[in-house]
């Protein structure tokens, strides 16, 4: 029997040698990643995203964070005041990923945030706007502990309350 009398192969031939050749050019750059920005850049199915989270607790303190998602869990980090911790990753297909982190510090209680979420960060025509470099500043202030602070200049930070609870 010859291939072409199997059209269904021939489809599913096309139909993966095209997600292939999609998956594959997602990521034929290979630009420095000191000069990442925000906005539709990151748009694109399974775009990478680099998380930046900055300690700036108003009393100076060691900020623990514990970030995971359903398949990645770094544990806890600790980091100096005005320091910085980040991860990267890849926003799945469906864009459903999450990252989930817990705060403490010393006098500073226990908080819960999605520091990534699909949903919120990798909208489109979202507010705040998608972010290939989402950085964080936590603990700002009381009102809005959790700001993610936009890179283009001229921008004011986009700042939310916790989402207190596991």
């Amino acid at each position: 029997m010859a291939f072409t009398d199997k059209p269904h192969l021939i489809l599913l031939f096309i139909m993966s040698s095209t997600i292939i050749l999609f998956v594959s050019a997602l990521d034929l750059s290979n630009g420095s990643t000191e000069i990442p920005s925000s906005g539709g850049d990151g748009f694109l199915p399974l775009a990478e995203k680099h998380v930046i989270i900055r300690n700036k607790v108003r009393n100076k303190q060691i900020l623990n964070v514990h970030c995971k998602s359903s398949d990645d869990d770094f544990g806890m980090i600790h980091i100096p005041w005005n320091g910085t911790w980040s991860f990267r990753f890849h926003v799945n297909f469906w864009k459903t990923t999450k990252y989930h982190c817990h705060f403490t510090w010393y006098k500073g209680g226990s908080h819960y945030f999605y520091i990534f979420k699909a949903s919120r960060d990798d909208k489109q025509f979202g507010d705040p706007p998608v972010c290939k470099e989402c950085i964080w500043d936590v603990g700002r202030s009381d009102d809005y502990p959790i700001c993610r602070i936009p890179r283009e200049m001229g921008y004011l930070p986009y700042c939310f309350k916790w989402e207190d609870g596991p």
